[in-house]
């Protein structure tokens, strides 16, 4: 079963953002014929793409920051085209700002659209970082007469059109219900959680040693259990941490995170927790909620939109879920009597687990770069 081998090989080669991929935020808010804006951009995605830290200290000051102002708005504005009726609207950089966001310090930028009539529908496209980074995100909202849209730039929809007149509350339900697909599916801290939790559902402990479980319904059931209470959990945090009822530092909860991954595979290679693992996916799980929830805090969205957004979110997570699930229960249960899976694919993906989950675990907890 080469696909765990295949799997931690990628996830040890991809740099260890583990979890909060490439974001920015772009927020518009349209009068009449004129539409202000306001850009947060990531200064570590700005400082790779064109340079911002001068002096290769490592640390980017504000008069580092100035002083590529021009370069910053002709890069940034050179990826974001606005038109309306056909017709290209003229864009214009006004102040930067610095704002902090759960991620690291970001540049706001911003401007304002002038278009040459009222605007009944604005079209949007936006091209920002996706030469250099296929996972890059532009998470957007628009504000008009009282009314909120919200959506998602990726590298697969860089075109966005705003109705102003008559909003798509589908569109905007399908944007973040993809969006929630791909955060599970790059989010390869939560992945490894998760395989952690499944390698020895096609197992159980008899005798002190782990034995193939004799038939598919235990295996499944055990499945279920895990991945209900898995979901549970993570729903439940998500939902109060998007919300505000609690909110925790970014850095205790990637930690945390990181932490629980290692827990997991600990455990199957040193058994405490043998029976009930579904206690084990709920009580991590409440961790990973709180970590699934940046990227809609970081959004800032109003309630209303936050609860459309909210609900996609969850389901798009749960549909990854299921996705990873239904291609890795087969697989292991059908090759859960062979020495290649127990040496190589549970002990061996277990271990190298552990020691990927120990390194994220040193890297956030001390702010370290190491992968």
């Amino acid at each position: 079963m080469p696909i765990l081998a295949l799997l931690i090989a990628w996830f040890w080669s991809t740099p260890a953002m583990a979890h909060k991929p490439s974001d920015s935020y772009l927020s518009f808010t349209v009068r009449d014929q004129v539409v202000s804006g306001q850009w947060d951009i990531a200064l570590r995605d700005l400082d790779y793409a064109i340079g911002l830290d001068a002096d290769g200290d490592g640390a980017i000051t504000w008069g580092e920051l100035k002083g590529r102002h021009d370069a910053i708005v002709a890069y940034a504005l050179g990826h974001l085209r606005v038109s309306s009726g056909g017709q290209p609207c003229a864009t214009h950089a006004e102040e930067q700002l610095v704002d902090r966001h759960t991620d690291g310090t970001y540049t706001v930028l911003r401007f304002s659209v002038r278009c040459a009539a009222r605007v009944p529908r604005l079209v949007l496209h936006y091209d920002l970082f996706f030469d250099l980074d296929a996972q890059h995100r532009g998470l957007w909202r628009a504000e008009y007469e009282g009314q909120t849209q919200i959506g998602i730039f990726a590298t697969d929809h860089r075109e966005h059109t705003l109705a102003l007149d008559a909003p798509s509350r589908l569109a905007e339900f399908l944007d973040y219900g993809r969006e929630g697909v791909w955060h599970i599916w790059i989010g390869y801290d939560h992945i490894l959680f998760l395989l952690s939790l499944l390698l020895p559902a096609v197992l159980w402990r008899s005798g002190g040693h782990w034995v193939p479980v004799p038939g598919f319904r235990p295996a499944l059931t055990e499945v279920v259990k895990v991945v209900t209470a898995f979901t549970l959990a993570h729903s439940v945090t998500l939902s109060l941490a998007v919300l505000k009822v609690i909110a925790l530092p970014a850095r205790l909860v990637e930690s945390a995170i990181a932490a629980s991954v290692l827990l997991a595979a600990l455990n199957n290679l040193y058994p405490l927790v043998t029976a009930r693992r579904w206690l084990v996916a709920f009580g991590f799980g409440l961790v990973h909620g709180l970590g699934f929830a940046s990227v809609l805090l970081d959004l800032g969205l109003p309630r209303g939109s936050l609860a459309l957004a909210l609900l996609a979110f969850n389901l798009g997570v749960e549909g990854g879920q299921l996705a990873i699930v239904t291609a890795f229960l087969p697989l292991a249960y059908g090759a859960r009597h062979t020495v290649l899976y127990a040496r190589m694919v549970f002990q061996g993906g277990s271990l190298a687990i552990l020691v990927l989950a120990a390194l994220w675990l040193v890297e956030r907890g001390l702010d370290l770069k190491l992968l």
